[in-house]
């Protein structure tokens, strides 16, 4: 059968609107709504049969039973979803009828036509009511990760407007020992601060084990500036709670939930955050980032600098010393899971590298050492040997017990490329 044949095949199942008889055919030609294209067909096949042209309005249609004629009013109600949130990109999807999904397959079905045909209806009116959002809201769509996401239920006569998250990039200092990354919550009241009807003993009733933590000093600011209704925090690891956070950083992401704002002055907001923090952290290098610089923050290899202060059990010499830095340097270390972190870490034996272990002795029996190491590297049982768990040690090669008393991070870098790609960044 020819195109035309076609066509009067569809038209004659009943009152068929345009954007419907076109969209049987919607992969013939370009440039044309399923709309354009149906009309120009049933013109083509009055003039073929030398018949009178009958138009047919689309609130008539049996087919999309008068959905097509409703785009820019879908449309409308997208733009009034968003009226009072900042947003650059956008993408509609639709929940079609069940009624009308199968009256298009009856429509193929009826003129012999495959049943898959031209293309579905969501799918034009995804397309058809997306381009009208764009007109009217100034946005550009985006398939892969927009800023809000619309559902169109046209059943449900309803419009959901999902907003994804946003996100800001930064590096942090932490300048004060004791402050956990992440929030806290006390293990004895699972963070409710009660043991049944009485204030919980063992946090004071404040249902975390720290006052303060790394994240509530960020998050909560960047929530508050982009408008949103929650936060998460993601490091690229974590030091432990007594060590500090210097040098050039760790890096993070703060995900913002739902913001109704994405247009704010970094360089305003990391101002905020180290007066708010009052010196206890400090952030810098903020950027608004991408979905994808969450798995890159928590996934990218990266090694750690560390400065310890180490105390002996026994004597020891500079030479012997420096003898067993060098040792240490560029060896491969075998760490069994350490005894402070057996709790929360799986039982087995992990391997290290060592790329380089430098030091001064103070006295015979304090040192400062500093180790450039492999990510996930354990420093304190690199320096105590953890009871034989990690070989070869600093305690082991000098056959004493040695245990630090003070560590500091002092870079996280990545392995083989900085973490900072303008790839995975917004402005």
């Amino acid at each position: 059968m020819s195109i035309l044949e076609d066509a009067r095949a569809l038209a004659e199942s009943g009152p068929v609107c345009d954007a419907c008889l076109g969209r049987a055919f919607a992969e013939r030609s370009f440039g044309l709504t399923n709309a354009e294209r149906g009309k120009s067909l049933r013109v083509a096949a009055a003039l073929d049969a030398d018949e009178p042209y009958e138009a047919v309005e689309t609130e008539d249609c049996w087919v999309c039973e008068g959905a097509c004629a409703e785009f820019d009013a879908w449309a409308e109600r997208c733009a009034e979803a968003i009226e009072d949130v900042e947003v650059e990109t956008y993408q509609v999807g639709t929940r079609a009828p069940p009624l009308v999904e199968e009256n298009e397959l009856l429509l193929r079905e009826g003129a012999g036509l495959p049943e898959d045909a031209g293309e579905l209806f969501k799918s034009e009116f995804n397309r058809e009511v997306g381009k009208r959002v764009g007109r009217l809201t100034g946005t550009e769509v985006d398939f892969t990760r927009p800023d809000v996401q619309f559902l169109l239920d046209i059943e449900a006569d309803a419009v959901e407007a999902q907003l994804n998250s946003a996100f800001v990039y930064g590096r942090y200092r932490k300048l004060a020992r004791d402050i956990p990354q992440t929030e806290w919550p006390c293990r004895e009241c699972d963070g409710s601060g009660y043991k049944g009807k009485e204030p919980c003993d063992y946090c004071g009733g404040s249902g975390y084990l720290y006052e303060d933590s790394v994240e509530g000093f960020v998050a909560p600011v960047v929530m508050d500036v982009m408008d949103g209704v929650d936060a998460k925090f993601h490091g690229a690891g974590r030091e432990d709670v007594d060590a500090l956070m210097l040098g050039t950083g760790r890096p993070f992401v703060v995900e913002i939930m739902e913001p109704r704002r994405r247009s704010i002055d970094v360089e305003q907001l990391e101002g905020d955050i180290n007066a708010m923090a009052e010196g206890e952290i400090e952030v810098e290098g903020l950027r608004l980032a991408t979905y994808d610089m969450v798995e890159r923050v928590k996934k990218l290899d990266a090694s750690k600098e560390y400065r310890a202060a180490v105390e002996f059990d026994d004597d020891v010499t500079d030479e012997d010393l420096q003898a067993a830095l060098d040792e240490l340097t560029g060896a491969t270390i075998e760490q069994y899971t350490p005894h402070r972190v057996d709790h929360r870490r799986a039982s087995i034996t992990r391997t290290r590298h060592v790329y380089d272990a430098t030091g001064d002795l103070e006295d015979a029996r304090h040192a400062t050492v500093e180790v450039h190491g492999e990510g996930g590297l354990y420093i304190k049982e690199l320096v105590s040997g953890d009871e034989g768990r990690t070989n070869p040690s600093l305690a082991g090669i000098l056959d004493t017990g040695a245990v630090v008393t003070a560590l500091d991070v002092i870079a996280v870098e990545g392995e083989d490329e900085p973490f900072e790609d303008d790839e995975f960044f917004k402005d």
